[in-house]
């Protein structure tokens, strides 16, 4: 079972990246570009890359509490006895995806409160980008490419 989310959540990063990627562009398009906030492109974009972003938090904290290592290695040789690759996926990774999912999930609540289109695309394309910025910043690259 634990290898099966693992791959999971391995593969469908790609496709929760790739989406907020495009979410984030299309609005800093928008905002820059002073469009108007359309539904039928810009408001299910933005949506599709919240709720993907959300399942994979989902799919993360689910595997996260079936690891075999997670919990354990912390519990076992405590913070100061864990090497910088099992703290990256014991502690840095969950925690900053979480704080980017917050940050995800602000930037489409405060964007529903504005009716300007400027305004929209400005709240996505800030909250979005730091999301997308934090997620980035703590992928376990050495284990996505091997």
């Amino acid at each position: 079972m634990y290898e099966t989310i693992q791959t999971l959540h391995s593969y469908f990063a790609y496709i929760v990246l790739a989406i907020l990627v495009l979410a984030v562009l299309n609005a800093l398009s928008g905002w820059l570009g002073n469009k108007m906030f359309t539904p039928e492109k810009d408001f299910r974009l933005s949506l599709f890359a919240f709720i993907l972003s959300h399942i994979m938090l989902l799919i993360g904290l689910i595997l996260y509490f079936v690891s075999p290592s997670g919990l354990n290695a912390i519990q076992e040789l405590g913070m100061g006895g864990l090497n910088s690759a099992s703290r990256l996926l014991a502690l840095e990774h969950p925690f900053t995806n979480i704080l980017a999912i917050v940050f995800i999930t602000v930037g489409w609540s405060r964007h529903k409160k504005f009716i300007e289109g400027k305004k929209k695309f400005k709240s996505i394309a800030i909250f979005y980008g730091i999301g997308l910025v934090l997620i980035l910043s703590r992928i376990p690259y050495g284990q996505w490419f091997n």
